[in-house]
């Protein structure tokens, strides 16, 4: 699944829109957000991480790094 698509189910999920969720980073942040900009970030996958985590953190979740695997050692 694509970070738009994880959003997207997500906000479905709490019955919560675009708006809303763009006034309360506008809120947290003091940057202006819209329901415009945060829709074209996720369809030009061009959201940020910090924006992503202060996504999932408005919505009641928390992102991170789950290792699913070891890495190469020498």
């Amino acid at each position: 699944m694509s970070v738009r698509k994880d959003i997207k189910a997500i906000l479905f999920e709490n019955d919560i829109s675009i708006t809303q969720i763009a006034r309360e980073l506008s809120k947290i942040t003091g940057k202006h957000y819209s329901q415009s900009n945060i829709s074209q970030k996720l369809m030009r996958k061009t959201l940020k991480y910090e924006e992503a985590k202060l996504i999932g953190s408005i919505l009641g979740y928390e992102l991170k790094f789950v290792r699913t695997k070891s890495y190469m050692q020498d």
